[in-house]
């Protein structure tokens, strides 16, 4: 029995007649634990994701290159290196540029609409049904 994968929505590994759904790869980077922990269960739990923390943003273009997540979630303030900075460096990276980035921040003005350097941006506290909407929109880009 071969296999065959599939390009379609959720990605798809086809098994005989039947499909099993692969999970896609979520990376979240915050240097704050308590808020990765947390959207990892929710995006784990109700949209199905394989979800990473990284809360070192040191560290974290290393995490990007390993981990080979699908979508990129980041804090725009971090110590060390921000998020813009960050996802610049992600940007003129070969292998990872076509990596979608939503940003997330705290700094209250973030508009419906907002984008950094071409990137969506989502407001903290995070709503978890809007965060799962502009993840599966930015899976789905090509």
């Amino acid at each position: 029995m071969g296999h065959r994968r599939t390009e379609t929505g959720a990605r798809n590994l086809l098994l005989g007649s039947r499909r099993v759904k692969k999970e896609r790869r979520i990376l979240i980077i915050d240097d704050d634990r308590n808020s990765t922990h947390l959207l990892k269960i929710h995006l784990e739990k109700i949209g199905g994701y394989l979800v990473l923390e990284e809360n070192d943003a040191a560290k974290a273009h290393q995490s990007v290159h390993n981990f080979g997540p699908d979508l990129i979630l980041l804090d725009i303030m971090m110590p060390q290196i921000d998020g813009v900075e960050l996802a610049s460096e992600i940007d003129a990276d070969p292998q990872l540029q076509r990596t979608p980035i939503i940003f997330l921040t705290a700094l209250g003005d973030a508009r419906a609409g907002l984008r950094v350097q071409g990137h969506p941006v989502l407001a903290k506290p995070i709503n978890v049904p809007d965060l799962i909407k502009r993840v599966e929109e930015n899976l789905a880009a090509p």
